[in-house]
């Protein structure tokens, strides 16, 4: 009889025992509906104020049209090697589009941190603080290439120096990677300055300099010595040289600086290496501030 009610109690107690089985839960899948969430925030934002997509476009296209006709009628060879001057200028304000689009990658993080918006972000459950990083990156990233794109086009209606695909293929991914760099650069700053008004002084500041300093209006032969050096330490001169050579369909490419000469696979290779340190930079500073 005890034995009974014994089995009968132990069967009971089975029946209502909890699973203790552990849930193993898709981080990869919420990682990605966290990146998708922050990323869409981010397009309604830029879909309610489209002047600054419009802005990103037009003033690349006035430094086309401008400077191509400001040196339409010079002599062929007089600042480059027997190429004209409109055909020259295009690969460096294909680079500067990308760069003055993705500069302004951590504007929204600024003004999430004066708003305090950043700060409900970061007490949130989320799976990795990574994916706001990841999603500013895929935002401007799709922005800037959008512009770039168009910029490509009109120098192609202009200009016709791209000849086909596999040209235009290389180019995007040159593009791309100077886009994301300079990207990973603006939201390290984004983290580091006190506000918006630094934030934009600096980016004022540095825009012209950083175009200046490369070889986007003029040749490294045509600078003197120490602006050469500077040009060559300038991550812009690479990928302008290399859409540059690209555009110009050079079958043997040398890109030549103060120390190196380089073909196109080691312009890419410099421009990888770059977005690995910008990156894993920008992630150790936001580790280093807010955890």
């Amino acid at each position: 009889m005890i034995n009974t009610i014994k089995k009968e109690y132990s069967n009971k107690y089975l029946k209502i025992q909890p699973n203790n089985k552990i849930t193993n839960t898709n981080k990869i899948k919420n990682l990605f509906y966290e990146v998708f969430s922050l990323t869409k925030r981010l397009s309604i934002q830029i879909k309610r104020r489209p002047s600054t997509l419009v802005a990103g476009i037009i003033q690349p296209l006035l430094w086309l049209i401008l400077f191509g006709a400001l040196f339409q009628n010079a002599p062929v060879g007089l600042l480059t090697s027997n190429i004209q001057y409109n055909k020259f200028l295009s690969p460096g304000i294909i680079v500067f589009t990308a760069f003055n689009g993705s500069i302004n990658a951590g504007l929204p993080l600024m003004f999430d941190r004066e708003f305090g918006f950043l700060n409900r972000l970061l007490i949130a459950p989320l799976i990795s603080r990574n994916s706001l990083l990841i999603s500013s990156v895929i935002f401007i990233a799709t922005i800037t290439m959008l512009q770039t794109l168009i910029i490509i086009t009109c120098s192609l209606i202009m200009f016709q120096s791209i000849t086909n695909i596999n040209s235009l293929f290389k180019i995007m991914i040159i593009t791309l990677l100077i886009t994301l760099s300079v990207a990973s650069i603006s939201i390290c700053l984004a983290f580091l300055l006190p506000g918006h008004i630094e934030f934009l002084a600096f980016i004022l500041i540095i825009n012209l300099p950083t175009l200046f300093s490369s070889t986007a209006l003029a040749p490294l032969s045509f600078m003197p010595y120490w602006l050469q050096i500077i040009a060559s330490i300038n991550p812009l001169t690479y990928a302008i040289e290399g859409i540059r050579y690209i555009c110009l369909n050079s079958n043997l490419i040398e890109i030549k600086t103060v120390w190196l000469h380089l073909n196109l696979n080691g312009v890419l290779l410099i421009l990888l290496l770059l977005n690995i340190i910008t990156f894993n930079l920008v992630k150790k500073i936001i580790s280093y501030k807010y955890d």
